[in-house]
C-alpha cells in the first residue's frame, strides 16, 4: 500500500514540475522578435494591437529604449503628444546617449509646439551625442526656423546639406529658407530665340528687383522687353510669395502690356503645400487676356525631393469653347553644393503660361520641348545661370517651326 502511495506522490510531483516548466516556457519570449512584430502592426495602422505587444515587452524589459521610442512614436502619430512624452522621458533616463531617443522626442515636441522643452532636449542631446550629429543639428536648424530666426536656421541647414546631403527633406527645407531669407536683389536675363529662317530671331531682355515684406513675402517687380515678329514691346509684372503658415505659401502674379504678342493683362495665383517625406504639391490658376481672346488655365504640380534630386511634374488644363487642351512639363534637378547650385533638365509638351519666351499668339497644335542648363551661386552675393533649349512647334498639319533658345542671366544680392 505504501509503495502505491509513494508512486502516486512521485507522479503528482512530476506533473507539478512539468506544469511549472510549461508555464515558465510560456512566459519566456524574444523581445526583439516581439518588437518587430509590434512595429509592423503600428506601421500598418493597427496602433493599439502593436502597443499591447510593446507593453508585454516593457513588463519584463522596462528599459528597452527602442521599444520605448516606438511606443512614443505610435502616440505621436496619433496626435497624443503628452502620452508620447511619458515614454520619451523614460527612454532618456534608460539610454541617455542613444541618438534615436532625442530625434523622436524632439520631433514630438515640435509637433506639439513645445519649443521651450525642445530647446532643453536639444541641448542635452548635443552634449551627450556630440556636435557632429547632423540629425540633431538639422533639428536645431528647425528649432530656429520655428522661432522665425531664418538666417541662423539657414546656416545650420547648409552645414547639414554639406555633410549629410541625403537627410530626408533637406533640399525642400533649404529652398524654403532661401525664400524666407532673400531680402534684396537685382537681376537681368537675356533670351535669344532662333527659328531656322522661318521667322526672324527674337531678342528678349528682362530686369527685375526683389525685396521682402512681412505681408507679401518675396516681392518681385519685373520689366521684360522683347523684339518679335518685326515688332517690339514691353511687359510689366509683379510677383509675390506670401507665407500661408509653416508648411505652405502662396504665389500671386499680375502683369500688363501694350504689345500684341504679350497678354494685355495677366493674372496668376497658386498655393503650395510642403508635405511630409519631402513632397510638395501645388494648385493654381492663370488668366491671360489678349486683344481678341482670353485664356483660362488651371495648373497643378507635384514635386518630390530624393537625396540630391528634385523631381517636378506640372500639368496645365486649358478649357475652350472649341475644345480643351492640356500641356505638361517634367523637370529634374540635381543639386551639388547647395540649393542654388544645380543642373536642370526638362521636357515639356504644349505651352506653359509661365514660359514668357514662348509664342502665345500662334495656334500651336502640338509643341515639344527639351531644355537643359546650370545655375550656380558663385559668391554669397552673385548668382548666374545659363540654359539652352530646343522646341518643335506644329503651326498646322503641314507646317512645323523649330526653335533654338539660349537663356543667360545673373543676379546680385544686397
Amino acid at each position: 500500500m505504501n509503495r502505491y502511495i509513494i508512486l502516486y506522490s512521485l507522479l503528482l510531483v512530476s506533473m507539478l514540475m512539468f506544469s511549472l516548466s510549461q508555464a515558465k516556457a510560456q512566459e519566456t519570449f524574444d523581445p526583439d522578435e516581439l518588437y518587430f512584430e509590434a512595429r509592423t502592426l503600428i506601421l500598418d495602422g493597427k496602433r493599439e494591437e502593436g502597443r499591447e505587444i510593446l507593453r508585454k515587452v516593457l513588463s519584463k524589459y522596462p528599459t528597452y529604449a527602442d521599444v520605448l521610442v516606438l511606443m512614443g512614436r505610435s502616440y505621436s502619430w496619433d496626435g497624443q503628444y503628452d502620452s508620447a512624452g511619458i515614454y520619451y522621458e523614460s527612454a532618456l533616463v534608460a539610454s541617455p546617449e542613444y541618438e534615436d531617443v532625442y530625434i523622436a522626442y524632439i520631433d514630438n515636441l515640435f509637433w506639439s509646439s513645445n519649443y521651450e522643452r525642445a530647446s532643453e532636449v536639444l541641448k542635452i542631446g548635443i552634449e551627450k551625442i556630440g556636435p557632429s550629429s547632423m540629425a540633431l543639428k538639422y533639428r536645431k536648424s528647425r528649432w530656429y526656423y520655428y522661432r522665425e530666426s531664418y538666417k541662423e536656421a539657414l546656416n545650420l541647414a547648409n552645414e547639414v546639406f554639406a555633410k549629410a546631403p541625403k537627410t530626408e527633406g533637406i533640399l525642400g527645407y533649404l529652398q524654403t529658407l532661401r525664400r524666407l531669407t532673400r531680402v534684396n536683389a537685382v537681376g537681368a536675363t537675356y533670351d535669344y530665340d532662333s527659328f531656322a529662317g522661318a521667322i526672324s530671331p527674337w531678342n528678349t531682355y528682362s530686369v527685375y528687383g526683389r525685396t521682402r515684406t512681412d505681408i507679401t513675402g518675396s516681392l518681385i517687380a519685373r520689366v521684360t522687353h522683347s523684339q518679335r515678329f518685326d515688332d517690339s514691346g514691353t511687359q510689366f509684372e509683379l510677383d509675390a510669395y506670401p507665407s500661408l503658415g509653416k508648411n505652405s505659401y502662396g504665389y500671386l502674379n499680375v502683369g500688363f502690356s501694350e504689345a500684341f504678342f504679350f497678354p494685355k493683362f495677366r493674372f496668376g495665383t497658386s498655393v503650395f503645400w510642403n508635405l511630409p517625406k519631402a513632397y510638395e504639391i501645388e494648385a493654381g490658376y492663370r488668366y491671360l487676356q489678349f486683344s481678341e481672346a482670353t485664356t483660362h488655365i488651371i495648373t497643378s504640380s507635384f514635386g518630390k525631393y530624393i537625396s540630391n534630386w528634385w523631381l517636378n511634374l506640372r500639368l496645365n488644363f486649358i478649357p475652350g469653347s472649341e475644345g480643351s487642351s492640356t500641356s505638361g512639363n517634367l523637370q529634374v534637378r540635381y543639386y551639388f553644393s547647395g540649393p542654388e547650385d544645380f543642373f536642370s533638365l526638362q521636357a515639356s509638351t504644349g505651352v506653359s503660361p509661365d514660359e514668357e519666351n514662348r509664342d502665345f499668339q500662334s495656334q500651336l497644335l502640338n509643341s515639344y520641348r527639351v531644355r537643359a542648363g546650370y545655375q550656380h551661386l558663385w559668391t554669397p552675393r552673385w548668382m548666374g545661370f545659363g540654359f539652352v533649349g530646343y522646341s518643335r512647334d506644329e503651326i498646322s498639319k503641314t507646317n512645323f517651326r523649330n526653335n533654338l533658345n539660349i537663356s543667360v542671366g545673373t543676379e546680385f544680392r544686397f
